[in-house]
Parts: structure tokens; C-alpha cells; sequence
């Protein structure tokens, strides 16, 4: 277990979704995990980009550690969010993890295009859902080492 990650501080995610009802899974899904991290939400591609480059009434948001990102937003799509941030200095050494439902080649591909660190197709069962998040949650803050601030 890297210590240095997964009990000595909290880690700060960043989760990119519109769908309310998977906010709130994951929500449960990082609560019963019982790692310590907060979780801190987007519901559009103009609102996380907001969020990252703390404009407006995110100007006091942390940095994410990690970063969960939808594919299919408003406003903004996933797509576009990954490819701003991957090419912003400040913001690349974000990990992103692409949470979507989309299962396309051609979204997987240009995901790995832009950078993305993992792509994960979202289960629709409930079950499967709350086990891959927690199994997100599990390796990116107890296994991996995550770029310091």
C-alpha cells in the first residue's frame, strides 16, 4: 500500500458526470470503499474545465488528484475536456480515468489519443457499477503513486 497516497492525506477526485443518478452511485460506491477522499463534481465539460482552471466560483476548488471524466457532456464533451487539459502545462500530469458508457473503438482510441490514463466502460448493473468504481478508487489511491501538487 503506498502510504504516502492512500492514508496521509486526502485525496482530492474530481468526477466529470451529468447523469445524477451515477453521481450519486459513485458517491456510494467511494463511501463504502472507506478510502479517504473527497469527491467534488462537474455536471458539464464547461463547468470541470471552470473547476480546473479555478475561474469563477470554483476559484477556491482543489486540485484533483484524479480526475473521472464522462465522454458524453453538455456544453462541452469529454472529448474536448481531455484534450484542454491534457495540452494545458498547469493541468496534464492529471490522471484521467474516462468513465463512460460508450464501448465504441473510435472513443477508445481518441480517448488513449488525448491522453487518457485508463478507459472504462461503465456496467449498467448496479452491482458492477459500485465495483468498478470502488476498484477505481482502490488502485488510483492505494496503488498508484499520484503526482504530488
Amino acid at each position: 500500500m503506498n502510504a504516502d497516497n492512500s492514508h496521509s492525506r486526502l485525496i482530492e477526485i474530481l468526477l466529470v458526470e451529468d447523469n445524477p443518478g451515477d453521481v450519486l452511485l459513485t458517491r456510494e460506491a467511494m463511501k463504502a470503499g472507506k478510502l479517504r477522499n473527497r469527491l467534488s463534481v462537474a455536471s458539464d465539460g464547461e463547468q470541470a474545465m471552470a473547476f480546473l482552471r479555478r475561474q469563477g466560483r470554483f476559484a477556491d476548488a482543489p486540485r484533483p488528484d484524479l480526475i473521472l471524466l464522462d465522454l458524453n457532456l453538455p456544453r462541452k464533451d469529454g472529448r474536448e475536456v481531455l484534450a484542454e487539459l491534457k495540452a494545458d502545462p498547469c493541468l496534464k500530469s492529471i490522471p484521467v480515468v474516462v468513465l463512460t458508457t460508450s464501448a465504441a473503438d473510435q472513443d477508445v482510441q481518441r480517448a488513449y489519443d488525448l491522453h487518457a490514463n485508463c478507459f472504462i466502460t461503465k456496467p449498467v448493473d448496479f452491482n458492477q457499477f459500485m465495483r468498478v468504481v470502488q476498484q477505481i478508487d482502490e488502485f488510483w489511491i492505494n496503488l498508484v503513486t499520484l503526482p504530488r501538487k
